[in-house]
């Protein structure tokens, strides 16, 4: 009877240790998808906002550049079949810190609908949030374009010289990249979320505590953003 006894709770044991390991590998393994998934959202970004501050001429002016309080890239927003004029994407934002940048935080950004000049199944947008209350905009769990924050297309290249009142007046500057052309994009509706689930896998706090300023450690993961976003405006 012991002898039996015995054996049924080596099998529990066993199987409980079964469990723990399958539930530990498989934590491991969504771990290790969301620490490739942030790398890629931050390479990404990295990526195009180099390409578009590679062509001086037609990229951010670096005075505007200069000015930020923070940036976001969205790189290859699709078109969402379910909504109509609406798109989807996801991306990074990182605050401006001193002669540095945060560690970028991942948001989603969805239902956009934009001007006639904007083509193509793909676009690449970048935002210049220019104050405190852009920041405190993306500071909430859910940011509103053509809310409380006013946004504007904004200037190219050259044009930054007539964009003196336009700084003044808008919290948030917004450019678009379609097919090669790199413009100011005319925005209507959509929101930015935070991914929580992604920031919390990454940093272990949500988007929100990555912004705040209170200097969140950098992986080396998805170092290449802010380190991009320093090469360009160090001010």
């Amino acid at each position: 009877m012991r002898v039996s006894f015995y054996r049924s709770m080596a099998g529990a044991v066993g199987l409980a240790l079964m469990l723990c390991l399958a539930n530990s590998v498989a934590m491991a393994q969504a771990n290790n998808k969301r620490t490739k998934d942030a790398a890629r959202h931050a390479s990404d970004a990295a990526r195009v906002f180099n390409q578009i501050m590679g062509v001086r001429e037609k990229g951010i002016p670096k005075q505007l550049l200069d000015k930020a309080e923070a940036v976001a890239v969205f790189p290859g927003v699709t078109k969402g079949a379910f909504v109509v004029g609406g798109r989807y994407g996801q991306g990074v934002i990182s605050r401006r810190q001193g002669s540095s940048w945060s560690a970028p935080a991942f948001f989603n950004l969805g239902g956009l609908s934009f001007g006639p000049q904007i083509g193509g199944a793909k676009t690449d947008f970048v935002f210049l949030i220019m104050n405190d209350a852009g920041v405190k905009g993306l500071l909430q769990d859910k940011f509103d374009f053509g809310g409380e924050v006013g946004v504007a297309a904004g200037p190219v290249g050259r044009e930054a010289s007539a964009a003196t009142n336009l700084t003044l007046d808008a919290g948030i500057l917004s450019y678009s990249r379609s097919k090669g052309a790199f413009v100011g994009a005319a925005l209507k509706g959509g929101t930015i979320n935070p991914d929580n689930d992604l920031n919390e896998a990454v940093y272990g706090v949500k988007a929100s505590e990555v912004l705040s300023g209170n200097q969140v450690k950098t992986p080396p993961a998805v170092s290449v953003f802010p380190t991009t976003l320093k090469r360009y405006s160090s001010k």
